[in-house]
């Protein structure tokens, strides 16, 4: 793992993006820490790696998840060891070609190192409604769609 905390925190999000949307969901509970806190675009909450992989084993046992893309707006380093994630997310249905729009988000993940490892302390999803301000949401989900047709 990357001992500079920007790459650190891009790679530990990349991990989570890529398990998601391969549906596995040890791979996608791998780079929470074993203490670490998920809370979900709908507020439920994952205490620990181990409750996360099980709860998105019955998700993805369950259903067909749409896809993520997303796009990151900033790693902000609050020391050596330790950087916020801020990023962007849309969803895409299986077999869609388009983001929906009601699934927008807006992502943070908290990096922290321990020793040599890095690991995520948090990772939240908070649904991007923009209330009041449809023409902000619809500039994102063009945004998004736009990575979706590259």
């Amino acid at each position: 793992m990357p001992r500079d905390a920007e790459t650190a925190t891009l790679a530990l999000y990349q991990q989570l993006i890529d398990g998601w949307n391969a549906r596995d969901a040890a791979a996608m509970a791998a780079p929470l820490a074993v203490d670490g806190l998920v809370i979900g675009f709908d507020g439920s909450e994952m205490d620990g790696r181990a409750d996360m992989s099980e709860q998105l084993a019955g998700i993805f046992a369950d259903h067909m998840t749409a896809s993520y893309v997303t796009k990151v707006r900033s790693v902000t380093t609050l020391g050596a060891d330790t950087a916020v994630l801020h990023t962007v997310a849309g969803m895409v249905p299986p077999g869609g070609s388009d983001v929906m729009p009601d699934r927008n988000s807006v992502q943070t993940v908290v990096a922290h190192r321990v020793g040599d490892a890095w690991s995520v302390a948090l990772f939240q999803t908070t649904p991007a409604r923009y209330d009041g301000r449809a023409e902000v949401a619809e500039a994102l989900t063009a945004e998004l769609n736009a990575l979706v047709q590259s």
